[in-house]
């Protein structure tokens, strides 16, 4: 893909190495029997409620974490777009781990854009060494619109911080080494991302996420009692990657993508081996049945459709990207809003096909279908909780007020208790 400023681009990578392209389908090779085996036990994961400690850290060692990561540091150099198809591989093996990895894949986003020297090469080595990050932004409860509840304080005589705070969602925290935390610093006022080592004493993870779908990410609650925070792990919100929205919601795009060609496999699957079939059918053999075959082609186009959606969505992220190391604010912008609005309709269409098409593989195996054994049902419960994040409301309306009044999209929103007319907290 080309765009105005890629000379500047490449004058820049020079001085900074650039995660822009590798050869996808070594990189694939690498980590697909890994995507086997995680597949292997996915449905009794589901069923009894087994967090993927163990899958997580095979992907960790295999060196997962780095794929965004310069060759030149460790890693391996892909593109945002590699990435995202990478991604709807493991999706479609187990669309739990995809979402406990997104906070990682953020925080070393931000990290790639950072400013070049010594605190960047640090990171860069922890992602090639390994080292996970968390994610812990949300907090519930009384907390108002755009505030943090949880704060990182100065410790009078020592060099390092306290950070104390409660968050819920904290995905992928549990299986973390770092915990990227959300919060307000209370000497300055400044809303701040503080790297929290996350096996300290003074950090609790407690695998207490409740939703019907995504169940093993280990999006539960973590607690921070005087957690200590290195001063040179404290980035101020200011200055993070400015295209984060549109990569945190790829990464949803990418899950239901997964989801949807995983209930494809199975449900042809489940149709091919089936030996039975209704005296009011179309067929002899139910594999044979134009009307059960018809439903299964249409998941199957769901599945197409909702991958090359994510795809696609997944370039102007890219650009973005690579627009922060041009130089050029008109740049920069352009790269970003293009991708947030990108991120905005691959949501919007995304959903409105993936959700209804995994409630439709029931249709191909009527009653047995919905087999405890089988846990076919976990593909709509997980497309359904993943879409619903981000209400999707929203965002079709951020972008039909782009497309009709040019209005530039919200990049980074918040949730919390609103202010009344008066001034109360409603």
């Amino acid at each position: 893909m080309r765009f105005d400023g890629m000379t500047a681009v490449q004058e820049r990578r020079a001085a900074q190495p650039i995660a822009s392209e590798t050869d996808y389908d070594t990189l694939a090779a690498r980590f697909r029997p890994l995507f086997a085996d995680i597949a292997e036990g996915v449905v009794e994961r589901e069923r009894d409620h087994v967090l993927p400690y163990e899958q997580i850290d095979a992907l960790k060692k295999a060196g997962f974490g780095a794929v965004r990561v310069p060759r030149s540091h460790g890693g391996s150099g892909a593109s945002i777009p590699q990435l995202f198809r990478l991604l709807v591989e493991l999706s479609a093996a187990d669309s739990n781990i995809t979402q406990a990895l997104r906070g990682h894949f953020a925080f070393v986003e931000d990290r790639l854009v950072a400013a070049d020297g010594p605190d960047r090469d640090t990171w860069l080595r922890r992602f090639a060494d390994g080292q996970l990050v968390g994610n812990a932004w949300t907090e519930i409860g009384d907390v108002p619109l755009g505030e943090a509840n949880t704060k990182v304080s100065p410790v009078p005589g020592e060099a390092h911080f306290f950070a104390n705070g409660t968050k819920y969602y904290s995905t992928g925290s549990i299986f973390a080494d770092w915990i990227d935390l959300y919060s307000q610093r209370t000497d300055t006022g400044a809303f701040v991302i503080a790297a929290v080592e996350a096996r300290q004493p003074a950090v609790t993870h407690s695998d207490d996420w409740n939703g019907f779908g995504q169940q093993t990410t280990g999006s539960g609650t973590s607690t921070y009692e005087n957690a200590i925070v290195q001063p040179e792990n404290i980035f101020d919100f200011s200055t993070r990657f400015k295209y984060q929205t549109a990569f945190y919601q790829l990464f949803h795009l990418a899950t239901l993508a997964g989801i949807a060609r995983a209930a494809t496999d199975a449900i042809a699957r489940r149709v091919a081996a089936r030996t039975r079939t209704f005296s009011h059918g179309n067929a002899p053999t139910y594999a044979l049945d134009a009307q059960i075959q018809q439903v299964v082609g249409e998941v199957s186009a769901a599945a197409h459709a909702a991958e090359a959606i994510a795809l696609h969505a997944a370039e102007p992220a890219q650009w973005a990207y690579e627009a922060a190391f041009t130089g050029s604010p008109d740049e920069e912008k352009s790269a970003n809003i293009a991708a947030e609005i990108a991120s905005a309709q691959g949501q919007i269409s995304a959903t409105a096909i993936v959700v209804p098409a995994t409630a439709k593989i029931f249709d191909a195996l009527g009653a047995s279908g919905v087999s405890r054994e089988w846990d076919l049902d976990r593909f709509w419960r997980n497309a359904r909780t993943v879409a619903s994040h981000n209400p999707v409301v929203f965002k079709a309306k951020v972008v039909g007020d782009y497309e009709i009044n040019g209005t530039e999209p919200v990049y980074v929103w918040a949730i919390g208790t609103a202010p009344t007319a008066e001034g109360d907290k409603a």
